[in-house]
């Protein structure tokens, strides 16, 4: 039996992750996460998962526990996500995001794992003001990084590329477009606006729904689609190879709240809130994922509207 392990396991893709690896079969699922609170997206299959609670600063804890685990494959998803919280807290999102990586594959280096494949994800923030000529993006689109949350992952994608070179590890990153869905922080836009919905439906916010940008674009794709891609990268990428993983469609993101506007009964008036607003926003994100569906065939089988849908009622449900 394989062995994997997920960084980050209790998390919004790290969950679905580890569903959809449970469901394969014959592969143990370990993970590792930080607050307790979140295990509540594992709840469902908790007994089925080695779970470890781990700081992936901590450079001792971290080596031991892939140590002993001798994991045949490694998904790094732990990660500070939210880009607007790193233009508050800089230093803390990019000694974080770099350093869990760093012990991470050096716990795989020093432990000699050579046959170990590992995922680093990126992520398309990477590529961050991407002119409107060089839509859609592909892997060789120049990196732009707009945010520091952008250079964490820059740093990480590279990170992962250079110890493929250096240390012959078996690593392929993976660049992934917006993905949304159930359990996703409500410090992200959409799973922000269905949270609000589903407060407003229940008498316990007033009908008033403050927004930040509406007019930046964003290709998105269903996290139950995503966490497949990344099964899909593990197995059959190249090691040393980048690649894309989105939907190849963008919307903006006024569309996506009148989609799920257009779910709920409650009138909703829509406010600015310039607090809301970035120091600087990527028009347009739009994903050329040729590289990626040529090599594994992959594409996103789940409608923006079932995700909407799913996430508002996820909302509804734990408000």
């Amino acid at each position: 039996m394989k062995k994997a392990l997920i960084t980050g396991i209790s998390g919004f893709a790290g969950s679905f992750l580890a569903e959809h690896l449970i469901l394969k079969g014959n592969i143990s699922v370990s993970g590792t996460y930080l607050l307790e609170k979140s295990l509540l997206n594992l709840e469902n299959i908790r007994k089925k998962l080695n779970l470890v609670k781990l700081d992936l600063q901590d450079t001792d804890k971290t080596y031991n526990l892939i140590k002993d685990l001798m994991p045949d494959y490694v998904f790094h998803l732990a990660a500070l996500t939210s880009p607007k919280d790193s233009f508050d807290n800089p230093t803390e999102t990019i000694v974080n995001n770099i350093v869990a990586q760093i012990n991470v594959l050096e716990a795989i280096r020093k432990s000699n794992l050579i046959n170990t494949r590992i995922l680093v994800v990126s992520s398309a923030h990477v590529y961050g003001s991407v002119k409107k000529e060089d839509l859609p993006i592909n892997e060789e689109t120049k990196l732009m990084p707009a945010n520091p949350y952008s250079v964490s992952k820059v740093t990480q994608d590279f990170l992962g590329l250079q110890y493929f070179l250096a240390h012959k590890l078996k690593i392929v990153r993976v660049r992934p477009f917006n993905h949304i869905g159930p359990r996703q922080s409500s410090k992200l836009a959409v799973a922000s606006f269905a949270k609000k919905i589903a407060e407003i439906e229940k008498g316990i916010r007033k009908p008033i729904l403050s927004v930040g940008n509406l007019e930046s674009a964003r290709d998105f794709t269903d996290v139950r689609d995503m966490v497949k891609a990344y099964v899909l990268a593990i197995e059959k990428g190249k090691e040393g190879e980048v690649y894309n993983i989105g939907s190849g469609k963008s919307y903006k993101i006024s569309d996506i709240l009148n989609k799920l506007l257009s779910f709920s009964d409650a009138k909703i008036t829509i406010e600015m809130d310039k607090s809301l607003l970035r120091p600087v926003d990527s028009p347009e994100l739009l994903c050329d994922r040729a590289k990626f569906s040529k090599l594994t065939n992959w594409k996103p089988e789940i409608s923006i509207e079932n995700t909407l849908k799913d996430t508002l009622d996820y909302w509804r449900n734990i408000i």
